[in-house]
């Protein structure tokens, strides 16, 4: 197991962490073995995150906010949710639906957005939340009893899609944290690169990949020789699953990545797989499994494809920063008292929302839908469906 002291400016465990750790690592240990020696990175990382009880995302350590990993948008500031709301207005007149939200945190998306929807008179009569983790159920719960008891009873957690739905589908960092395979393009061969146990500690391994849907997604890119990236299978599973459930209304996600031309570009050879600990951005996932974010980003172009493949209608794709601006963030700031202390904080997290070197650029917004006004709220100017 690696140890915490071989990297002095992180921070250090608690115990019931630490043997927290040793049970994920002896369950992918396990997995391992099972498996004949071998596992593909995308059981690696469903396990290191969702394995019941064990997983990153399974388990009740804090993910969110200053004490945990890291920090969401809607974290930052309560404009986030408010902004999005104009877009949830727009398709709940439309369809008289609900709002769906697909992971939903520690909850404050879905409170922030219910409250502005509630400024608005535009309640939905449902919000409805499809939450894996038992930990993060309790934590919305608890954010609603604690500061809008009133609107909980709105709230219904799903364990899975229901049959049919009319509405907004929503989801805020939800793709990147998919697992995803990781492939290699090696001298004119492709590989998937796994993952084994050798001399007590995980090591990558890399192997020919079957015939199948990743190895006809891996020859449908071709990056260049020399090149290590990652394919999303669930992803597309996810939207096609989307599609299936949406009979009329739009899904919204929000999420940090590039087109595929961006995406699979010469100098991001080494991919995009990062690790989060602690507010920290880390290279190897073998690190504390179990205490540690795995995310990769979004290839936009391969969601959006999958989308259209299953009868959606591509709606709006942009910057993070164009979106929250043809949205209204700006109109939400000039209704504040300036420079007073909530209005300087507002300020500084819209900068981070909106500033290229910041969340405004590297995140996206994308938009599909079924029966519903091409142009939503958020999509008006900064067009970029054109670099799909």
């Amino acid at each position: 197991m690696p140890s915490p002291t071989s990297t002095p400016k992180l921070p250090l465990p608690d115990p019931d962490a630490l043997i927290h750790c040793r049970k994920v690592r002896a369950h992918l240990q396990a997995d391992i073995e099972l498996s004949g020696g071998w596992i593909s990175f995308a059981r690696y990382m469903e396990l290191a995150l969702y394995a019941p009880g064990l997983g990153y995302y399974a388990g009740g350590a804090t993910k969110f906010g200053a004490a945990g990993d890291f920090i969401t948008a809607p974290e930052m500031t309560p404009l986030f949710g408010r902004t999005l709301a104009r877009t949830a207005e727009a398709v709940l007149r439309q369809t008289d639906g609900e709002i769906l939200e697909l992971g939903a945190g520690s909850g404050r998306l879905a409170l922030d957005l219910l409250r502005e929807l509630e400024r608005r008179e535009c309640l939905p009569a449902r919000y409805r939340i499809l939450e894996v983790s038992p930990d993060l159920r309790a934590r919305q719960r608890a954010l609603f009893e604690a500061e809008a008891p009133h609107l909980l009873e709105r709230l219904v957690w799903l364990d899975c899609l229901p049959q049919g739905f009319s509405g907004l589908m929503l989801s805020n960092e939800v793709l990147d944290a998919m697992p995803v395979h990781l492939v290699c393009w090696l001298a004119g061969e492709i590989f998937e690169r796994g993952v084994a146990f050798q001399q007590g500690e995980f090591a990558w391994e890399d192997r020919p990949i079957a015939d199948g849907p990743l190895l006809r997604a891996a020859k449908a890119i071709d990056p260049g020789p020399d090149y290590l990236s990652e394919i999303n299978l669930a992803a597309l599973a996810w939207i096609n699953s989307l599609a299936q459930c949406l009979a009329r209304g739009a899904i919204l996600c929000i999420d940090y990545g590039f087109p595929r031309s961006e995406y699979f570009h010469p100098q991001r050879d080494s991919g995009t797989l990062r690790v989060h600990y602690r507010h920290h951005s880390l290279d190897d996932p073998f690190y504390l499994p179990g205490l540690c974010d795995l995310t990769a980003h979004v290839d936009f172009s391969a969601v959006a494809d999958a989308a259209i493949e299953s009868g959606l209608d591509l709606l709006g794709y942009t910057s993070q920063a164009n979106y929250l601006l043809n949205a209204g963030l700006l109109d939400l700031m000039a209704e504040m008292q300036p420079m007073t202390s909530e209005y300087l904080r507002a300020a500084s997290a819209a900068q981070k929302l909106l500033q290229p070197s910041e969340m405004g650029e590297l995140f996206k917004v994308i938009a599909f839908g079924r029966g519903v006004a091409e142009t939503l709220p958020g999509f008006e100017r900064g067009d970029r469906r054109g670099a799909l």
